[in-house]
């Protein structure tokens, strides 16, 4: 992947505050010119979505398991959390968990009416994880305070459902219980309130000016001078190798980055809808919503009830069609994911966040375990139940495993919690 850097530094920095002021005064006298680009297979992007399913339901699973005082709960407690995983519908849950006997261990327990159903727990080696997890949320606290004050900076009242903030908390980074583990502890930040559909949202209280710089501001060293001085960044750029840009596509780019920049943390009433100016807002908002996220990446169906909090006119999502050389759109996993591009050198991250770590060690474990099973290994496992009698765990179906092949995710999103 080739990325069209601009490397000359900046002048002073109230040049570049001027600029800006002139962006923000800019005559829209461009209107939207219906340039359609192609999508091109990136098998690169593709490789770095094809398995997060199976991590993300892993992820929640581990941390429901461990909200229960004896951190083992019987399959039919479990059950009720279902629609938060996104599994496909025809996939049991009891069937998912135990592709991965390297993180989720059974037993047995007896329910009211006398029946052995089963019950799952950690084994030590995915404790062993959670533990590291725990220790880099911990030091990691404000960097996610940040990140979840930012995205309520970018709407237009500063507030956001816990739905949708649910939505997007495992692409954040959040935890799975960050509404009790970090709200209550930053009262002085945020505030529970009743939206007029009656949901609880989530309102922040004070606005921080030093928050309120995008990354493509923060990433002025890599701008032209006079783009800087008029206002006009341009956004990194790349293409899948072989995309092949028409001339008056490449035309059109090139006027349109160095239309102003309006910063996403900005008012933008006084924008038309209909101008590129206003899809250069757009684009913006997306990028830096983006990089609130710590790989770079989610969902597109996270995004599209954002529409009003944001701001943002009908179709708002076409811009991600529109830019392909900004935005991936992974159709891996019968789903749609957006990646920044710019984020990723091939499969890596330029800059990889601790929790990345965390997630890839889970998927090591489970790899391992499935490989495990796949020779056999677990087919005859002995475990204690809860009540100190041992039984015989048999796991005879071939599965298939999304870290390794696709199936299909589920479009039920979790509920707020």
């Amino acid at each position: 992947m080739v990325f069209l850097f601009l490397l000359r530094r900046l002048g002073s920095s109230s040049s570049f505050l001027d600029g800006f002021r002139r962006g923000f005064n800019y005559q829209q006298k461009f209107s939207l010119v219906n340039v359609k680009l192609k999508w091109v297979k990136d098998k690169a992007l593709d490789a770095v979505v094809v398995g997060q399913g199976d991590l993300r339901a892993t992820c929640i699973l581990v941390s429901i398991i461990l909200s229960a005082p004896k951190c083992f709960l019987p399959i039919y407690q479990l059950t009720p959390h279902r629609g938060q995983l996104g599994l496909p519908h025809n996939l049991k849950l009891s069937t998912f968990i135990k592709r991965y006997p390297t993180i989720f261990c059974e037993s047995h327990i007896l329910d009211s009416g006398g029946t052995r159903v089963p019950c799952f727990g950690l084994t030590p080696e995915a404790l062993n994880i959670h533990q590291q997890e725990l220790h880099i949320l911990e030091q990691n606290q404000m960097d996610l305070i940040g990140r979840l004050c930012k995205l309520l900076m970018l709407t237009r009242d500063r507030t956001l459902p816990l739905q949708t903030i649910d939505q997007l908390k495992w692409d954040m980074g959040l935890p799975y219980d960050y509404y009790d583990a970090l709200i209550p502890h930053h009262l002085d930040l945020f505030s529970s309130i009743r939206l007029p559909d009656d949901r609880v949202g989530l309102k922040l209280r004070i606005w921080d000016d030093r928050l309120a710089v995008s990354q493509l501001q923060k990433n002025v060293a890599f701008q032209q001078k006079e783009d800087v001085k008029n206002g006009c960044l341009a956004f990194p750029i790349g293409f899948t190798r072989g995309f092949g840009l028409k001339r008056k596509c490449m035309e059109w780019l090139e006027k349109w980055q160095r239309l102003p920049y309006t910063s996403p943390y900005s008012d933008a009433s006084h924008l038309d809808p209909r101008t590129d100016v206003s899809e250069k807002r757009i684009v913006g908002v997306f990028h830096e919503l983006l990089h609130l996220t710590i790989e770079k990446r989610t969902e597109r169906k996270n995004v599209s009830n954002l529409r009003k909090p944001l701001s943002l006119p009908q179709k708002f999502t076409k811009v991600f069609e529109r830019h392909p050389g900004i935005f991936y759109i992974s159709k891996k996993c019968d789903t749609q994911t957006i990646v920044l591009r710019e984020a990723y050198d091939g499969q890596q991250l330029w800059q990889k966040h601790p929790l990345v770590d965390i997630r890839e060690k889970y998927a090591g474990l489970m790899r391992s375990g499935f490989l495990d099973r796949s020779r056999g290994l677990y087919k005859n496992n002995t475990s204690a139940s809860l009540e100190g009698s041992s039984t015989i765990v048999h796991f005879e179906e071939e599965l298939d495993c999304n870290l390794y092949s696709e199936h299909h995710i589920n479009d039920r999103i979790s509920d707020p919690f």
